[in-house]
């Protein structure tokens, strides 16, 4: 019932209450059911309802937020089951939005419907391959199956949505332990370029980078732990460099993605040693060094071929849980197998029981051949005829179909020949790791010289290569005095700039098995690079020479040049890189050979000519050349011998006495005077007598041992034998 507008008595709105009540309860009890409160306006009756005709010219005048207070106490809400009320928005149960849009309804706007067909659909493939990531993901923490997970993947298949997997995994394990963490850094490199392209790799992490708001909502430390990630990524070689710089120019100022590459960069990838940190990161049961894979290789490879037990061998290879990792088991199982006749098939059979198998993939399986073809010509100085027999294994291996030779290096039989001079070279290698090993410890330069005149006489460019190449390599596994030492003898050596460059190709080329070692061999090898031009032992533009034999994409060598491109154009980039290792061959990284001999020159006759004992000491000290110490005593004795003067001899007493000289150094100086007395006697006639004088004196006194002796060369030649 509609009441007329105005007043209306209590007396008419109780009639109107009790005929309501009176009606049929089935037509009510369906308005029972809700609830008493006033209904709100944001839940109003459209106009165009059908059920409150009366209501469509009057709702905007008669709104319960607008109408005057009713002199009524009731709180003028509509009775039990009415539903066109005065000041009413409809009934209780009209709610439904089940109404057709009328496009002859003077409201109707055709842009409601076409975006209501047109909602955006979601990416049925993306939301299934998300499911499905993260069910994988939840398996390998589960699990710790690197195999089996990758496998997984491989069937998932949408390779395009791998940057999801990506950003899945790291996020999932940015709040777990370390152990899910470390899990996490080897899942990644083991799918990297053999199950995802790196491009995806890539963008997952950007897509990290950029989620760090949201990231940290959730998870407090993640601009922490999200560093460390991209600085792993880094350091395991599955994200350039450069991707900090590109992805900080799409970032906002205040975005955390800036605050995460900032601390990647200064906080991590800057360090010291900052390979070997970050490697051992998250110190958990996955974390393994490369010596104890090596080893644990080595042991089960030698009980196989005891045993001849496959099972256990390959049981012995799944409880590595590095896949990453087989091509190592490849090249080591092949050597022993070249070293070991006896030993070839069995271990021939393992490696191809292990391809059919699945233990061991065939990008593996190819990598192991290829490595070992790298280092074929170092191997031959202990294998004779390395090189046929290993052409023997991979003609083996093709026929019998678990090795794809079209992956390979070509490897040809080199002519008998190089037989020869694989031959002087080992006797050369052998040679100079004694020589490089002795100058560590004694720092005499010319005594490096001397031994190379000797056992390079015919100055050979190849036998230059491998002295360069052998040197850099013991240095790097050494401190930054020996790295310092390996470069002041470089620039002293005066090698041809090209068999200098032929050291370093060779090296970077080796860099691959370098690298199980030496984690930060790509820093060392650009340093060194670096060093060598601005020491002038190499120009500008050997780089490119260098670059144009050994570079490939994504080869260390790249990398290497990269590096050594961005110290040689970073401000004051010479004095930096002369002082790379903070001295430890010289006060002043750098300085030449013939530089450093000037000053002790010139600190001696300063000496000489009434100059303080302390002032020559200290001069000697602010050298920081201990292991050239040798050529103080040869120019002192030298000096003294000429101009028959003791007061050198005196500063040689002294620095003796106090330790500045030790009795190794004096030997070497007392040596060298000996080897130039010829010499020396030409403008000294009793050059040979003051020096046999000087040397009982220095005995005497305690700085020559008693077995110093130099003169049965001499007298032996001055009575015509030899």
């Amino acid at each position: 019932m509609d009441f007329s507008e105005g007043y209306v008595s209590n007396e008419h709105r109780e009639l109107h209450r009790s005929a309501a009540e009176s009606a049929d309860p089935l037509s009510v009890s369906p308005l029972q059911l809700a609830p008493k409160s006033s209904r709100s306006p944001d839940s109003a009756r459209s106009p165009k309802s059908p059920r409150s005709p009366k209501v469509q010219g009057k709702c905007s005048t008669l709104s319960p937020r607008t109408h005057k207070q009713s002199h009524s106490q009731k709180d003028g809400r509509p009775k039990k089951g009415g539903s066109g009320g005065k000041g009413t928005w409809g009934g209780l149960l009209d709610t439904d939005d089940s109404s057709v849009i009328d496009p002859n309804d003077p409201n109707y706007d055709s842009t409601e419907e076409y975006d209501h067909s047109n909602e955006k659909k979601p990416n049925t493939e993306l939301d299934s391959y998300k499911k499905k990531a993260t069910v994988i993901v939840e398996e390998y923490f589960a699990t710790d199956d690197v195999v089996a997970t990758m496998n997984e993947v491989k069937e998932l298949g949408k390779p395009e949505y791998g940057y999801y997997f990506v950003k899945k995994l790291v996020s999932m394990s940015m709040d777990r332990h370390d152990k899910e963490k470390e899990m996490a850094a080897i899942l990644l490199s083991a799918l990297y370029a053999d199950v995802f392209d790196p491009s995806q790799v890539y963008k997952g992490f950007s897509k990290l980078v950029e989620s760090t708001d949201d990231l940290i909502v959730d998870i407090p430390d993640a601009v922490e732990v999200l560093a460390l990630f991209i600085a792993r990524a880094v350091v395991d070689d599955i994200l350039p460099p450069a991707f900090l710089k590109k992805q900080m120019a799409y970032l906002a100022k205040d975005s955390k993605g800036v605050d995460v590459l900032k601390k990647t960069e200064k906080s991590y990838l800057a360090a010291p040693l900052h390979a070997e940190i970050i490697e051992r990161c998250w110190r958990g049961s996955k974390n393994t060094t490369v010596d104890d894979v090596k080893a644990k290789i080595n042991n089960f490879l030698k009980e196989y071929v005891v045993s001849g037990d496959k099972k256990e061998a390959f049981r012995c290879i799944k409880d590595l849980k590095v896949p990453f990792f087989h091509h190592e088991i490849v090249k080591r199982a092949l050597i022993m197998a070249m070293e070991r006749r006896q030993a070839e098939s069995p271990l021939l059979d393992l490696l191809k029981e292990a391809a059919e198998e699945g233990f061991i993939n065939t990008s593996q399986m190819s990598k192991g051949f290829s490595r070992l073809i790298d280092t074929v010509d170092d191997l031959s100085l202990d294998i004779p005829n390395a090189r046929g027999i290993l052409q023997k294994l991979i003609s083996k291996a093709a026929s019998e179909g678990w090795l794809c030779v079209s992956s390979l290096k070509s490897l040809s039989v080199e002519p008998e020949r190089n037989a020869i001079q694989d031959s002087a070279a080992k006797s050369f290698k052998v040679k100079t790791q004694s020589i490089i090993q002795e100058y560590f410890l004694s720092g005499d330069i010319l005594e490096v010289n001397s031994c190379l005149e000797q056992e390079n006489s015919k100055n050979c460019a190849a036998l230059n290569a491998i002295f360069v190449k052998k040197l850099i390599t013991l240095a790097m596994d050494r401190k930054n005095r020996e790295k310092e030492m390996a470069s002041v003898l470089l620039s002293s050596l005066c090698f041809p700039a090209d068999d200098v460059v032929s050291g370093f190709v060779m090296l970077i080329e080796s860099a691959d098995d370098t690298a199980l070692d030496n984690p930060v061999v790509v820093e060392d090898l650009a340093m060194f690079l670096a060093r060598a031009v601005v020491d002038e032992v190499l120009a500008p533009q050997h780089l490119e020479e260098i670059g144009a034999q050994c570079l490939g994409p994504g080869s260390i060598g790249s990398r290497v040049l990269q590096m050594t491109k961005s110290l040689l154009k970073a401000r004051l980039a010479g004095e930096r890189i002369l002082r790379c290792w903070g001295g430890g061959g010289s006060s002043r990284p750098g300085w030449a050979f013939e530089d450093v001999k000037d000053m002790i020159g010139k600190l001696l006759e300063e000496y000489e000519s009434g100059g303080e004992i302390k002032e020559a000491c200290r001069c000697m000290k602010e050298l920081g050349m201990p292991f050239f110490h040798h050529e103080v005593v040869k120019k002192a004795l030298v000096t003294t011998i000429e101009k028959k003067n003791e007061r050198l001899w005196g500063l040689l007493k002294e620095c003796f006495e106090s330790g500045l000289i030790t009795m190794n150094q004096m030997a070497k100086g007392f040596g060298r005077v000996a080897e130039s007395l010829d010499d020396l006697a030409l403008d000294v006639p009793d050059a040979k007598n003051q020096f046999a004088y000087y040397v009982e004196r220095a005995k005497t006194n305690g700085w020559l041992d008693n077995s110093f002796c130099f003169t049965k060369q001499e007298h032996a030649t001055e009575n015509g034998t030899h």
